[in-house]
């Protein structure tokens, strides 16, 4: 039996945008309820926000929306790129469905907390040894007082290793999930099919599930992710927050100061391959019409 990974946009939204048990199951493992009381026991889906179309913005955040009986709001996001500005952009999509609940001259009790799950498949606490990063308003000094309203979680990925404290079983499980089953996964541990979520949770991203367009849309998501990375890495901080244009305009320029043309070369190539005009590639990436049609 062969799998995808299910970070991907394609099938994290099978997974958890489709089954509402899943999603429930991942919200009750992974947020900070203090009693079972708290869980969620059903949800409604809500409509995905538009996300804009820049880079580290289009490709690379998943998203996934609901909310449950209790007027509760639940954005889980998969991020597969980090950016210091994620925390903000958290903090400020988190606020927007706050303050959405009610309309002008309503009253403020209506108001329900707003929980913000992120699951980040980069490290981006490099100098913190846990994995999980718990955010809400407190009294600075008297830490037991504190402002309900908006709960942001981070999970950092790449640093969760599996324990076996019984209390966590089910964050241990879905971070497994998460974490230990891709393309090369031929054979996933009993251990992890034995808990019936996440035996469900692995049957929708068998292979055979999906169409070979569903499976071309995949791939292309992790190469467009590579090209995200690959601009990213490449000194464009300031040129993300600006726009694809500018971005790369820029990336690509310190990229040629440091000597790295072949990295301009692979972006142009995966470019090319999505369809983008000539003209454009040459525009955004400073290589020749030469260079670029000899990929």
């Amino acid at each position: 039996m062969k799998y995808l990974d299910p970070k991907a946009d394609l099938t994290f939204k099978k997974v958890f945008g489709e089954h509402p048990d899943l999603v429930i199951s991942l919200l009750n493992a992974l947020l900070p309820f203090e009693t079972h009381e708290d869980e969620i026991k059903e949800v409604e889906y809500l409509p995905a926000e538009l996300v804009p179309e820049t880079p580290l913005r289009k490709n690379s955040i998943v998203d996934v929306r609901c909310r449950d009986g209790l007027g509760r709001q639940f954005i889980v996001e998969m991020q597969m790129v980090w950016s210091p500005e994620f925390e903000q952009r958290v903090l400020f999509n988190a606020a927007k469905a706050y303050v959405r609940q009610i309309d002008a001259g309503e009253e403020y009790h209506l108001l329900e907390p707003v929980y913000s799950l992120n699951l980040v498949n980069e490290i981006f606490e490099s100098k913190l040894p846990e994995y999980y990063h718990y955010y809400r308003m407190v009294h600075v000094e008297h830490t037991d007082r504190v402002i309900d309203g908006l709960h942001l979680v981070f999970v950092e990925l790449p640093k969760f290793t599996p324990h076996t404290f019984t209390e966590k079983k089910m964050q241990v499980l879905w971070l497994r999930y998460l974490t230990e089953i891709n393309e090369k996964t031929n054979n996933v541990p009993e251990d992890l099919l034995a808990n019936p979520d996440i035996r469900k949770a692995v049957t929708q991203i068998e292979e055979s599930a999906f169409s070979p367009s569903q499976l071309y849309s995949y791939e292309q998501f992790w190469d467009l992710i590579s090209v995200e990375k690959t601009l990213f890495n490449s000194g464009k901080r300031e040129g993300i927050a600006e726009g694809i244009a500018e971005g790369i305009a820029k990336g690509i320029a310190k990229g040629r100061a440091e000597g790295e043309h072949s990295k301009q070369i692979e972006i142009a190539r995966k470019m090319k391959a999505h369809g983008l005009a000539l003209p454009d590639i040459v525009k955004l990436t400073g290589l020749t019409e030469r260079e670029i049609a000899g990929l």
